[in-house]
């Protein structure tokens, strides 16, 4: 039933990320939805609060004086040949700072990635999004279809695209060499296994409601890492026991945070899985451990 939190009931929540995981299809999806009007829930009310609406979105204009937004390619011999993605930097860069690798979700570079990134920048690093759609054109201005074109996509490429694209953002004009990575759900796990397969090269690395890298590659992580988990995000929570005991085991520099009662992708502002209060907290502690891990640490 509705909460005081949510006006919707929480079956939708989660029914919407199974939907958008590929557990479910959409026609599954919006069936399931339905059952729900006998609570006095309306679809468009539903549809409003699940489907993101990225005007709501942008806490930074890409138009601020205070950052410098364009694009940039890379190269991934061992991915999809290039890569793109958006960079941003501070205008008024004194010296060197250190750079930020910000990881989508499933469904490519939509405006939310895009104003984490300036964000990023507004805040003193150099923020680099790339987009894992670039071979196929790039984000389509539509989450569905954007889910549908990652989802056809060579995993593995795509794993190997983020390992270049790091590498390419530890380097980058401005940079001090120090390297971030932040991501948001599959963007988690990306960070996670960026974790495992260059520890060296991340120097800290915070995923939003991410998965663990594959298991045998676990014990290669070193941290520092910032995991921040979602009380009600059940499928991500349940492989969190096993990854933990694996830092544990291993003595990884890492800290957890559970945010209570919160969605997965929370911090998202463009829909109504968004909780204001644990998404300015985590966003807070994410700036702050990059700061004393990246710049400061120096």
């Amino acid at each position: 039933m509705p909460d005081h939190k949510h006006p919707i009931p929480q079956e939708a929540f989660d029914w919407y990320d199974e939907y958008a995981h590929g557990l479910i299809d959409r026609r599954e999806f919006l069936g399931r939805l339905t059952s729900l009007t006998a609570v006095g829930v309306s679809m468009s009310v539903l549809g409003s609060a699940l489907m993101p609406n990225y005007a709501q979105a942008e806490q930074v204009s890409f138009n601020d004086e205070a950052i410098i937004a364009s694009y940039a390619t890379f190269a991934s011999p061992d991915g999809h040949g290039e890569g793109r993605g958006y960079l941003v930097k501070p205008r008024d860069l004194a010296g060197q700072t250190a750079s930020v690798l910000v990881i989508h979700e499933n469904r490519g570079l939509n405006p939310y990635i895009k104003d984490v990134a300036r964000r990023l920048a507004k805040a003193g690093f150099m923020a680099f999004a790339p987009d894992a759609l670039h071979p196929l054109g790039g984000y389509p201005g539509n989450d569905d279809k954007g889910r549908e074109m990652q989802r056809s996509m060579d995993r593995a490429k795509i794993e190997q695209d983020f390992i270049a694209a790091a590498k390419f953002t530890k380097a980058v004009e401005g940079s001090n060499g120090k390297l971030g990575a932040v991501g948001f759900c599959f963007g988690g796990y990306i960070v996670n296994m960026l974790a495992a397969v260059i520890p060296e090269q991340l120097d800290a690395g915070v995923p939003f409601y991410g998965t663990p890298a594959a298991e045998e590659l676990q014990s290669n992580v070193k941290g520092p890492l910032m995991i921040q988990l979602a009380e009600l995000d059940q499928r991500v929570n349940a492989s969190w026991p096993g990854y933990e005991a694996t830092l544990k085991d291993n003595h990884v520099d890492y800290v957890m945070h559970m945010y209570e009662g919160a969605n997965h992708g929370f911090h998202n502002d463009s829909t109504a899985r968004y909780d204001e209060a644990a998404a300015e907290l985590a966003w807070s502690r994410t700036v702050a451990f990059f700061k004393s891990r990246l710049i400061e640490a120096q």
